[in-house]
């Protein structure tokens, strides 16, 4: 069972408390049940999900994966022609007049969940989510995490995401009070962490850092969070550190995972801990999951030693329904990959980026998140993201895009400092070709950086990424 059967179980044990809540919306655990099965007994189509964050969709979400029903959620930003690619491709799976439903679980390996790979410009891939798959899960995430029913959860992102699509999902499991918000709001999510109670984030590492940099600024803390969630992309230094300053008391998770794997390696920062900012590794290997790194013929390479990263887990999807070429999820020497390349030292994972993001300059394998890592360090850099050009000469050539930090406007930074800042971090045959200075951070609609938006604003001459001397 996925969550349904444990909806029941809180409506009945708390009906009147409150279960999820958006913009001054809230419904009750018992409401919440009420509003699901009525909507699942009357036929209504609950397939396909296209609407933005709220009550009405966790409604819609419960309603839409009772008994044997499945469900896909659409991110509504999407342009139309890429949100009607999805839905020509979903119509076949998911019937537009589905059969009345009861408000419970249906079998483990039955299908509830259309997932949808991150697109952007191209049409995303489906993938088939069992229940089962997401029932172990919750045990894992649950225990691992420390989550229970006397938590309050701020996701403040949006729910056609898988991170948060599975943090609302997960705390109907555990009894977790949910809050979210209408869009991504600095002010509005500080001002339920301070004055509505709640007690864990979960948020991708750019959303973090703005929360944590801004709430620094203004003197809104987050001394009442007790735990922040955080996934999506790397958790680089100067998040971690501005994070520890604005919310003291909390526990932080970094995990690395894929929509398709589910969890992979999780990593916990406590209160106090030191800082080591030439730590980065994502942590050890997830409750239940095994960890391996092969070589491209599927054989175990040498600690430290770059190679395919590979799973054996529970969690793991059923494959994809469109879009499978082969390579995005694919068996490697007995396990199962996504094609990120990374390397095991001390039973910790580190994490180099996908194999099709590498870049190869001059015949050197350069992966952009070693390059990014070193970067971040250099004082003066908020963040950074690294691409790769066309280079006649070179094959490729790698270009940095720097953020300055708040205190430095970017005159301090340039190609002599950045140069001197990366001695001794990277070998030279990684060093940047190039630099330019940006404006804001190359984000996906989920605050994700996307390093091909970048790309496609270096070769266009846009304005927010401009040369930097």
């Amino acid at each position: 069972m996925p969550f349904l059967d444990r909806l029941a179980r809180w409506a009945a044990e708390r009906p009147g408390d409150p279960a999820v809540a958006c913009a001054g919306e809230a419904v009750t655990w018992a409401g919440l049940r009420e509003a699901a099965a009525a909507l699942a007994a009357s036929g209504e189509p609950t397939g396909i999900l296209r609407r933005p964050n709220g009550t009405d969709l966790a409604v819609r979400w419960a309603a839409g994966v009772a008994e044997e029903r499945a469900c896909a959620v659409l991110d509504p930003s999407w342009p139309p022609e890429q949100a009607a690619a999805v839905l020509r491709r979903c119509a076949p799976l998911l019937p537009a007049g589905p059969a009345p439903a009861r408000l419970r679980d249906g079998d483990p390996a039955s299908t509830f969940l259309v997932g949808l790979t991150s697109g952007t410009t191209s049409t995303p891939k489906g993938f088939a989510r069992s229940r089962g798959s997401w029932q172990r899960s919750f045990e894992a995430s649950a225990a691992c995490f420390e989550l229970g029913p006397h938590d309050r959860v701020l996701a403040p992102g949006p729910l056609s995401t898988s991170l948060n699509l599975y943090a609302l999902s997960e705390c109907l499991w555990t009894g977790a009070a949910f809050t979210t918000l209408p869009r991504f709001d600095v002010a509005a999510a500080h001002a339920l962490i301070a004055g509505g109670g709640a007690t864990r984030l979960v948020v991708v590492p750019t959303m973090l850092r703005v929360l944590a940099e801004r709430g620094l600024a203004v003197g809104a803390g987050a001394r009442g969070l007790t735990a922040v969630v955080c996934a999506g992309q790397p958790l680089d230094p100067a998040t971690l550190a501005a994070a520890r300053r604005w919310a003291p008391g909390a526990v932080i998770w970094e995990y690395y995972g894929a929509a398709e794997l589910g969890f992979v390696a999780a990593r916990r920062h406590d209160p106090g801990e030191p800082l080591d900012p030439g730590d980065t590794s994502v942590g050890a290997a997830f409750p239940g999951v095994e960890l391996a790194v092969l070589d491209d013929a599927g054989r175990p390479v040498p600690e430290g030693r770059p190679g395919t990263i590979g799973v054996r887990s529970p969690f793991v999807c059923d494959g994809y329904l469109w879009g499978d070429d082969g390579l995005a999820l694919a068996r490697l020497g007995g396990t199962t990959t996504v094609g990120d390349r990374g390397f095991l030292r001390g039973g910790r994972l580190h994490v180099l980026g996908r194999a099709a993001e590498m870049i190869v300059t001059g015949g050197h394998n350069v992966y952009p998140h070693e390059v990014e890592a070193a970067l971040t360090a250099v004082p003066g850099v908020a963040a950074a993201v690294v691409v790769g050009l066309p280079d006649r000469t070179r094959g490729q050539r790698v270009v940095a895009g720097v953020l300055p930090a708040p205190d430095d406007d970017g005159a301090r930074l340039d190609r002599t400092r950045l140069h001197a800042g990366l001695a001794g971090r990277l070998a030279p045959a990684k060093l940047p070709h190039r630099y330019v200075r940006l404006t804001e951070l190359p984000l996906t609609a989920g605050g994700k950086i996307s390093r091909r938006l970048l790309r496609e604003r270096l070769l266009e001459g846009d304005p927010r990424a401009r040369p930097l001397d």
